[in-house]
């Protein structure tokens, strides 16, 4: 039997029907693609499947879907200004041991593990959540709780001892829910306005005092250093005296003024006065 060439249009069918094929396999067996650091939870009609997708490409079930939960870090800011607070407000109300009002701009950072995404989907549908209704209220809480045992100034002279003591309470909560708590930092401290003036009054005080108590020591170290000058003349006219009275007394005076005279009489002379360093009398 001779064989026959295949004609170009039996090639062309057999084309179309490929890419008919392709098709259909792309639309029944659809692909879910998982960026670097993430996860994906899949669901079939609502229910979490046991396979969860790691980074990469893959082919899925045509009627189940993809939820990507990262496990990069996130950060939990609770500032001002910031937008990213969690529920209750944009910044941390607390109050002092002495019942100061004080308000704290805090930053936690943390990350869930791996064994966590299939939870943190299926109760929270995601991290958003998660973080808004679990962490940021533990947060809170340990910032509250830990403020309250110090007083407004020790809040201040105190503060990285304050800031350790809630970070060792925020990792132990995070613990609990295999959450890992990666960094606590407190960025600001805020007082209330008449308490700031008092805290600016009590340091002027201190520092006047202290310039105060200064300038008394310099006063005192002049009025020392003046009585020993003092001290110090009285003793060498003392030990002058005593030279003079061995050598004569009145008439080594005399005979030293002599020596030190240059020999000139003065030109004017009061009445009844005489003449420097001779005695008439003798």
């Amino acid at each position: 039997m001779e064989n026959t060439p295949t004609s170009p249009t039996r090639w062309a069918v057999r084309g179309v029907i490929g890419l008919v094929v392709l098709f259909l396999i792309i639309l029944l067996w659809p692909f879910a693609s998982i960026g670097a650091g993430h996860r994906g939870v899949v669901t079939i009609y609502g229910k979490v499947q046991d396979t969860v997708l790691g980074e990469g490409l893959h082919i899925i079930n045509p009627v189940s879907n993809v939820h990507e939960i990262s496990l990069q870090t996130q950060s939990i800011d609770m500032e001002k200004g910031t937008g990213n607070t969690g529920a209750g407000g944009n910044t941390l109300s607390a109050a002092s041991k002495d019942l100061q009002d004080v308000n704290i701009d805090v930053v936690v950072t943390y990350h869930i593990p791996e064994s966590m995404v299939k939870e943190v989907y299926q109760q929270y549908q995601g991290l958003d959540q998660f973080q808004t209704n679990k962490l940021s209220p533990i947060v809170r809480e340990a910032v509250k709780s830990v403020s309250a045992q110090y007083t407004a100034e020790e809040l201040v002279t105190k503060r990285q001892e304050v800031s350790d003591k809630i970070d060792v309470t925020i990792r132990a909560k995070f613990n609990e829910l295999n959450t890992v708590a990666e960094s606590f930092k407190i960025v600001n401290l805020a007082f209330s306005q008449s308490f700031t003036q008092a805290i600016e009054a009590k340091a002027t005080a201190v520092q006047d005092a202290e310039a105060a108590k200064n300038k008394l020591v310099q006063i005192q170290y002049e009025a020392d250093q003046t009585v020993a000058t003092a001290k110090a003349q009285a003793e060498a006219i003392q030990i002058q005296a005593q030279a003079i009275n061995s050598q004569g007394g009145a008439d080594y005076v005399q005979l030293q003024a002599i020596k030190a005279w240059d020999g000139h009489l003065p030109t004017q002379m009061i009445p009844g006065s005489t003449v420097p360093f001779i005695n008439l009398s003798k």
